[in-house]
């Protein structure tokens, strides 16, 4: 189950990428924009200063995201990227961090590229960091007893989940889409005792809690705070740097 308050945590640190995607995005005056996995709906709501003329659509899968996003005031809808399907005026489509969660996208984005009309845009931007530390923490653990029996089935996510930037071009370009691809390593300055686990607890982590029981939950959370705090020391000052590399294409339909 996804936590909106949890989530919305590190809404600065979670809103630079958005933002930055966004400024690649050369469309002038859409008629239809969609944010796709749009949790609790913080960043799809400034969609409006940029194209207020535009009806905005927003999708995501969790019910609790859905709720917060609503209550915002933005037109979300509760649904599995997978299954949305662009109306004919979808002008721009945009994923922040969601798209890694389907293991389908690559085929999904080249489906887009055909459906939607000439001079429409697609930006995504995914995480490039599941061979970091802290997820290579995350499976340790799991692995472990007494977590191994209740997550067995984990459908654990590897550097493979994403492409390279050149990869997703290299797919987009030959959609017939105009692509500017490329990648960034944000460091992240976090405070507090478990900055890390607090983090991952809103994302990586979201699955393995609503597997455990919540005396499991806690065991486990011991369990990996030692392994994060060697992987991320903190530093003289009592911060922790935490490196984030994201992927990031904005293609335009041609």
């Amino acid at each position: 189950m996804w936590n909106p308050d949890t989530y919305l945590a590190f809404a600065d640190h979670r809103g630079r990428p958005f933002y930055d995607l966004l400024s690649r995005v050369a469309a002038v005056d859409p008629r239809r924009v969609v944010d796709l996995g749009c949790g609790p709906g913080n960043l799809t709501e400034t969609l409006r200063q940029r194209w207020p003329d535009a009806a905005l659509e927003a999708w995501d899968n969790s019910p609790e995201m859905v709720a917060a996003a609503q209550a915002r005031g933005v037109d979300a809808h509760t649904g599995a990227i997978e299954d949305w399907v662009p109306r004919p005026d979808t002008d721009v489509v945009l994923s922040n961090a969601a798209l890694q969660w389907v293991p389908t996208h690559r085929e999904i984005v080249v489906r887009w590229a055909r459906e939607l009309p000439a001079g429409a845009w697609i930006a995504f931007q995914v995480p490039g960091n599941f061979d970091s530390p802290s997820h290579e923490a995350v499976r340790q653990v799991a692995r472990s007893a007494p977590f191994a029996e209740a997550l067995r089935d984990m459908p654990w996510r590897d550097a493979g989940q994403v492409d390279t930037p050149v990869e997703y071009a290299g797919l987009l370009t030959d959609a017939g889409c105009v692509v500017d691809a490329w990648e960034t390593t944000y460091v992240h300055q976090l405070t507090g005792e478990t900055p890390v686990l607090d983090w991952i607890t809103g994302t990586a982590l979201t699955q393995v809690k609503s597997r455990l029981t919540e005396e499991a939950w806690q065991d486990y959370r011991q369990a990996i705070i030692p392994l994060l705090a060697a992987a991320y020391p903190a530093r003289p000052d009592g911060t922790t740097f935490f490196p984030f590399r994201r992927v990031f294409v904005v293609a335009r339909v041609e």
